[in-house]
């Protein structure tokens, strides 16, 4: 399953209306997105045909967006994370804003780019080896744009996703 680009518009912009086992499937699938159909279909106590009906109309529907595999960047030799804020000058902003993330976020270091409201403009979420390519990717990459009025970075000593916790060692 290939995931939509980040930011596109769903098929249906309307909020989704899920039943029980719609919203247990998702709990599910949250946990496990590599869950078998038929393990699946067991843990809903229902028929394997009626899980696969469901999982696909929730795809469909817009509300699994796709898969995805938890990596572990620490085995990739990415073990240091960071949180970067962003602040943009004044000015051509929509220009500038647009630009910007279509720039960083194809960056290999880059794990997430959020669009923010509040002091910063963006909020880059890197994985990189050390210290050393925290300030080279925010010199070469951040303070090198024109766009760009400055950099806030924070080093993310932990994180939580879904309540699964994922310490870096």
């Amino acid at each position: 399953m290939i995931d939509e680009e980040a930011g596109s518009t769903p098929k249906n912009p309307h909020p989704a209306r899920l039943d029980e086992l719609d919203e247990r499937i998702v709990a599910i699938l949250e946990r496990d997105g590599r869950i078998t159909n038929a393990d699946l279909a067991a843990a809903l106590d229902v028929a394997p045909s009626t899980a696969h009906a469901r999982t696909r109309s929730l795809v469909e529907r817009g509300v699994i967006r796709g898969f995805h595999a938890s990596v572990d960047h620490n085995r990739l030799g990415r073990g240091l994370q960071a949180m970067i804020g962003v602040t943009l000058r004044p000015g051509a902003r929509h220009d500038a804003i647009v630009q910007f993330a279509d720039e960083v976020r194809r960056l290999p270091q880059v794990l997430q780019l959020f669009f923010v409201g509040g002091v910063d403009d963006f909020l880059v979420h890197i994985a990189v080896e050390g210290s050393s390519d925290v300030r080279r990717f925010v010199v070469d990459h951040l303070s090198a744009q024109q766009s760009v009025a400055s950099t806030r970075t924070s080093i993310i000593f932990e994180y939580h996703r879904n309540a699964v916790g994922a310490p870096f060692r």
